[in-house]
C-alpha cells in the first residue's frame, strides 16, 4: 500500500530537514492507509473490544527528506500472529525515487486494559483477513 505525502515546513528542523520524530507520523499514516485499503479499520478493531498499542518501533535514516518534497510510504504486513502484528515501512522520496528511510512497528492485540488478547479467538474473521495479507 502507498500512501503520498509533501514535506510540511513544520516537519523540518533547523537544517532543514525532516525531523526523525516524524516518521513515526508517517508510519502511523501508512499503516492506517494499508488497513483501511484492505476493510480493517483501527476502528473496526477497537468496536470489537481490542486495541493496537506500540510494542516496538525500528527506523533506519538513509537519505534525508526536505520541506516540501513529495514522499511516498509503503507498507506492508511483515507478520501476524496470535497476539501481535509487525508492519515494513520503507519512505522513498516520490520524484528521486531515492529510499529515505525504512523500519517496523510491532504491535500488541490488547484489551483496554492493556491485557494482550489472542486475535484469533477474539476477532477471527479480521485475524483471517491480516493472515492472508502478510507479505512473503
Amino acid at each position: 500500500m502507498k500512501t503520498n505525502l509533501t514535506v510540511r515546513y513544520a516537519e523540518t528542523d533547523q537544517m532543514g530537514i525532516v525531523h526523525h520524530s516524524n516518521y513515526a507520523i508517517w508510519f502511523e499514516a501508512g499503516r492506517t492507509d494499508f488497513l483501511k485499503n484492505i476493510d480493517v479499520s483501527n476502528s473496526s478493531i477497537e468496536k470489537k473490544g481490542l486495541l493496537l498499542p506500540l510494542y516496538e518501533m525500528k527506523c533506519k535514516f538513509i537519505s534525508p527528506a526536505r520541506y516540501e518534497d513529495e514522499v511516498v510510504i509503503e507498507t506492508t504486513l511483515k507478520k501476524v500472529s496470535r497476539v501481535r502484528i509487525i508492519f515494513s515501512y520503507q519512505v522513498f522520496n516520490s520524484i528521486s525515487n531515492r529510499l529515505l528511510a525504512k523500519g517496523e512497528t510491532m504491535h500488541a492485540f490488547t484489551n483496554k486494559n492493556l491485557k494482550p488478547l489472542n486475535a484469533e479467538k477474539n476477532i477471527p474473521e479480521i485475524y483471517s483477513i491480516l493472515r492472508k495479507k502478510v507479505s512473503n
